[in-house]
């Protein structure tokens, strides 16, 4: 007995504090476990005589075309009037509304990520870059791309249902009437604040360094942040969220009532996209306040 003892007081000299263990052990001063990506510079005009940098507006051309075509397509099939005696499957509702745009974000993003990040929509794009995540440049350059694959994407669906498209109000976005305007900008807000806000937490440095898995998944919770977010807000607004969604319908629908709350889905999901980076980028991960 009296060695065991003896062997006991030795390691307790030896080990005189507990060893942190997990998120305990990462969270040491010792150093990091990941590592921060550098802030992404205003212009960089090296960028214009890459092709990484148009291939990555080709792709988010590609991905906002397919986008607004299968999504457009889904609302004009639930809007379009049916005659529930003859068959009561013949639309999918509000929630298949939302499932096409949450199920597209998730297939296209996954696509996307690794060539363009898989931004498909110009209120992430500006957030991440108000994070200095890309530059001015590119920041730009994708927005455009985004806006004229959806104004493609939605001419492509009007080209296939000729007249109905206008008499089914060519998925446009306004807001509905019960609700005020102030309504359905706190929506956009609100709704893209949530989007964008899951962009970041997905795709966070931090947590994809300790979570192997975190950026094969990260579209998943992009995905279902739409879908839920279109849950909230179709009855409001018919959910914007995505400046390039609303001015790809727009354009395409041209009539007055697309355009007369038409401001609303640029203001509401570029305000929402600024708070959100400011939340995640000042709050969350404190990264003004870290040392250098």
């Amino acid at each position: 007995m009296e060695g065991k003892e003896e062997d006991v007081r030795l390691g307790a000299n030896k080990f005189p504090e507990r060893q942190p263990i997990g998120t305990a052990a990462q969270s040491q001063d010792d150093g990091k476990d990941y590592t921060e990506p550098p802030p992404a510079p205003l212009f960089e005009p090296g960028e214009l005589s890459s092709w990484s940098f148009y291939r990555a507006g080709i792709a988010e051309f590609v991905a906002t075309f397919l986008f607004l075509y299968i999504t457009i397509l889904t609302v004009m099939g639930v809007v379009k009037p049916v005659d529930p005696g003859k068959n009561k499957c013949a639309n999918v509702g509000i929630q298949g509304i939302a499932w096409a745009f949450g199920g597209m974000i998730f297939a296209l993003v996954y696509c996307t990520a690794g060539i363009s990040g898989g931004h498909i929509n110009p209120a992430v794009t500006f957030g991440l870059f108000l994070a200095r995540k890309l530059s001015l440049t590119r920041a730009l350059f994708c927005m455009v791309m985004q806006c004229l694959g959806a104004i493609c994407g939605a001419g492509v669906v009007r080209g296939f249902l000729k007249g109905e498209y206008v008499r089914l109000n060519g998925g446009a976005n306004f807001v509905a009437p019960g609700y005020t305007k102030g309504d359905g900008l706190g929506a956009e807000i609100v709704g893209t604040f949530v989007l964008v806000y899951t962009v970041f937490s997905a795709t966070d440095a931090k947590r994809s360094a300790r979570d192997s898995h975190v950026p094969i998944l990260a579209p998943l919770p992009i995905g279902f942040a739409v879908f839920l977010v279109h849950l909230a807000t179709i009855p409001i607004t018919g959910t914007g969220i995505n400046p390039a969604r609303s001015l790809g319908a727009a354009i395409i629908y041209n009539k007055d009532r697309a355009w007369d709350d038409h401001w609303i889905f640029w203001v509401g999901p570029f305000i929402g996209a600024a708070l959100a980076a400011l939340y995640h980028q000042v709050v969350i991960r404190a990264i003004p306040f870290k040392s250098k």
